[in-house]
């Protein structure tokens, strides 16, 4: 989310959450009377100031490190990038370029035109050395976003004052959607070195519409930037509030304690602020997300080595019922690990297994050998943080009992947030329940991060690379050729169609089931206008 007309899109836990993408567009306006309430040593007096309530803390603030969402959140008022996306949708647009990148014929030339009468907040100007400096930062300094552009990016020069060239090792259609990360903004070149490890995590000086003034762990201080070049924030400045958990979040926003609230509540909180709003004097804002929820399926570990149990299990998921009982309708079923905001999108688990198709799932299991007799024991790991996969995996447990008379004994089991992360690329897990919010904007980042294999084989299954760090294990040769060609199609029909392919190809093979995209929600206090 974002405090001031600028679009993002979101992402999680599961890969240390690189967020990149916005699920939730918000535009801010103090057309009314923001609160007045006292906000510990970020407090105001000054009644066009924000108060903005979350329980996500930042680790760092620095653009070259920071690969989580809570700080993404911040970058979006901080700093502009290259290109963003137009409000409430995937489509880009320039930012700090003035137009779109003219790309060469080999696709790996990418030169871009840049905005003049910038400056940042030091009163540095902005020009193609500064813009150059910034990207070389990001990829030099090897923080954790670094690898998104560190292996594909092979020079980044200065063209002309205003004018910056970009050659990429190999083409990557989906390259422009990359500098649209939060972390590939602009930072000023005489507040930042170039070098490994040299980070600033407490400081921010970059070209956007706030600056900061104050970080801490229990909030962050924004004032408005007098100089930015473009439109300037309707308020006078952000305090953004952290607070430790959603309860006290809850609370915050019930007794109008912040203006906003946003990240994190859970379904039975933000079911109970949507019921209470007109009574309760707060608006809700809700949006479509980008993230995913999914289970993975450890395809190297028995029984699941074995196709038609994976597909079994991807038969049992009742999406319709989750909806209900766990998220309280708060979601919309995912059929695909691709969400339904990109063209390419298709129903695949639908087409092959329906939902909730108890009668497939047995058919499938009788194949694989199981019966009451011999059933199958499911193990469903999730981080013991999270309340929703609680009721997510008790669910299942209950419905697998209920509708498949003794043949699936699934058991739930929980371990601590970091152990859990850490475990999934071990092969500790039979399965697990997490989500992936994306990094940049386009439907690549939803496959290559999640199935693609660098080293491996059919027989030993993943030994190198993204499937094996996210707990599948998987390797399809044909999946991993498959990858490579969309990222360097740059026509969309044929590139819809390879992502047509690749989503048949796990509907199959299954090393993931796709359960939800939830809908992304804030509360603002009535007094607000033009929240959106």
């Amino acid at each position: 989310m974002n405090w001031f007309p600028l679009s993002r899109k979101h992402w999680s836990t599961s890969k240390f959450l690189a967020l990149f993408l916005c699920s939730c567009f918000l535009i801010i306006s103090c057309g009314g009377s923001p609160t007045n309430q006292q906000t510990g040593s970020l407090s105001s007096s000054n009644s066009n100031r924000l108060t903005i309530g979350t329980t996500l803390k930042p680790r760092t603030l620095d653009p070259a490190d920071a690969y989580e969402l809570a700080a993404s959140n911040i970058h979006y008022s901080l700093g502009d990038r290259l290109y963003t996306y137009k409000l409430g949708t995937s489509e880009l647009v320039p930012q700090l370029a003035t137009a779109m990148p003219i790309i060469s014929k080999d696709g790996l030339t990418y030169t871009i035109p840049l905005r003049q009468g910038v400056v940042f907040h030091d009163n540095t100007p902005f020009n193609a050395e500064a813009m150059a400096f910034s990207l070389r930062r990001f990829i030099e300094n090897g923080g954790k976003p670094s690898s998104l552009l560190e292996g594909l990016v092979d020079s980044i020069e200065p063209s002309g004052e205003y004018e910056l060239t970009i050659k990429l090792k190999n083409p990557f259609a989906a390259f422009p959607a990359l500098l649209a990360f939060s972390g590939t903004c602009a930072v000023s070149p005489n507040a930042y070195e170039i070098g490994s490890g040299k980070f600033e995590p407490t400081k921010f000086v970059g070209t956007g519409p706030y600056k900061l003034v104050k970080f801490s762990p229990n909030g962050i201080r924004l004032d408005v930037f007098e100089e930015y070049w473009g439109k300037k924030p309707a308020n006078q400045g952000l305090n953004v509030q952290i607070l430790t958990n959603s309860a006290n979040l809850f609370n915050s926003i019930k007794t109008g304690a912040v203006d906003i609230g946003y990240q994190s509540l859970d379904p039975d909180q933000i079911l109970s602020l949507q019921k209470g709003a007109a009574s309760g004097g707060w608006q809700v804002i809700e949006s479509p997300s980008n993230n995913i929820n999914y289970m993975v399926l450890n395809t190297q570990m028995a029984p699941l080595d074995k196709p038609e149990v994976r597909q079994a299990i991807a038969a049992i998921v009742n999406r319709k019922l989750i909806n209900e009982r766990v998220l309280r309708k708060q979601a919309a079923p995912a059929f695909s690990i691709i969400p339904t905001s990109f063209d390419v999108s298709k129903p695949t688990f639908k087409d092959a297994y329906g939902d909730g198709n108890i009668a497939k799932a047995k058919e499938l299991l009788a194949k694989a050998g199981f019966t009451k007799n011999n059933p199958l024991t499911l193990e469903i790991w999730y981080s013991s943080g999270s309340a929703t996969r609680q009721q997510l995996a008790s669910l299942l447990k209950e419905y697998a009992a209920q509708k498949l008379g003794g043949i699936v004994e699934i058991q739930p089991q929980t371990v601590e947030s970091a152990n859990f992360f850490g475990n999934l690329g071990k092969g500790v897990y039979q399965s697990a329940l997490v989500d992936w919010y994306p990094d940049f904007s386009d439907p690549d980042n939803f496959i290559q991060p999640l199935v693609s294999c660098t080293k491996g084989s059919e027989g030993k299954g993943c030994e190198a690379g993204a499937s094996r760090s996210q707990g599948s294990f998987y390797y399809s040769d044909r999946m991993n050729k498959l990858i490579q060609q969309q990222r360097q199609e740059s026509d969309p029909a044929a590139r819809k169609q390879i992502f047509a392919e690749i989503q048949e190809l796990l509907a199959k093979d299954v090393p993931l089931i796709p359960l939800w995209q939830p809908k992304e929600y804030a509360f603002a206090q009535s007094g607000l206008k033009n929240v959106q």
